[in-house]
């Protein structure tokens, strides 16, 4: 078994990048999971591990052997090289280097018949991001489809906020030309969380093909998905404001198709 100590190992600057930068993950197609859960949920979703890498004041072998595979490159680390690595404060002492997907929106496929579909436009935070797929994780929608995605999925940030979700959930990216044909091919009721020509959200059937689409909070959805919308639904509001964080919106809906199709 292999051993770095150095955290100035070539290895170990080019997997720094690939935690930090968007744009190296991006270029190698790797990307770095950190947590036995994560890794966990990764493989469950079939994701390649190319390396684990982990320190053993914080996992013992019997733990590492449950969670590798005979396949798969082991490197034991330093304290100093597992914290350069290392995206969170506690942390479990396990790191992975990943192969990532293709999210393609063409590789979509529905086991569920009628789909249902949850679209998030051009959302930005990654925390926000990882509770709209724990959010579709929850209500095991059919897929996860970001429109316009101003963050890679595999930011540390979304991994960790969506608690690896992100690599059980199917999820596709596209822009938004591109989504509504595919939503049109596929005979698929759109759905758009809007304040215009709105009506009440439990007022419609989502018992058919249904996409449901939600947009931030401070831009909402643009004109193309109204153009295109089967009807614009709204969650009524009884406060003093006009509109709630997109993945407590996205819930809502969700649970509300959810509760038609009695939670099939």
């Amino acid at each position: 078994m292999k051993e770095i100590t150095s955290t100035q190992n070539p290895y170990i600057k080019q997997l720094a990048q690939l935690k930090d930068k968007s744009r190296e993950r991006k270029k190698n197609g790797q990307f770095l999971i950190e947590g036995a859960r994560e890794i966990s949920l990764a493989l469950k979703g079939n994701y390649k591990l190319e390396t684990v890498l982990y320190y053993p004041e914080l996992i013992s072998q019997e733990q590492l052997n449950e969670l590798t595979n005979q396949q798969t490159n082991i490197i034991e680390t330093s304290k100093d090289v597992y914290q350069k690595l290392a995206y969170r404060d506690t942390t479990e002492g396990v790191l992975a280097v990943a192969k990532s997907k293709d999210h393609n929106i063409n590789h979509l496929e529905f086991s569920t018949k009628p789909p249902l579909i949850l679209i998030a436009e051009a959302p930005e935070k990654p925390g926000n991001i990882g509770a709209i797929l724990r959010t579709a994780d929850a209500a095991n929608v059919d897929a996860v489809i970001i429109a316009n995605p101003k963050t890679d999925l595999y930011n540390p940030n979304i991994i960790r906020s969506s608690v690896g979700c992100v690599f059980t959930n199917q999820i596709a990216t596209g822009n938004t030309t591109e989504i509504i044909d595919f939503l049109k091919e596929n005979n698929i009721d759109i759905y758009c969380a809007a304040l215009q020509a709105s009506v009440d959200y439990h007022t419609q059937d989502y018992t058919k093909p249904t996409a449901i689409v939600v947009g931030t909070e401070a831009t909402g959805l643009r004109h193309e998905w109204l153009k295109n919308s089967t009807q614009n639904i709204i969650i009524p509001m009884q406060g003093e404001i006009d509109s709630m964080n997109v993945s407590v919106a996205a819930g809502i809906l969700i649970f509300e198709a959810k509760r038609q199709r009695n939670f099939e």
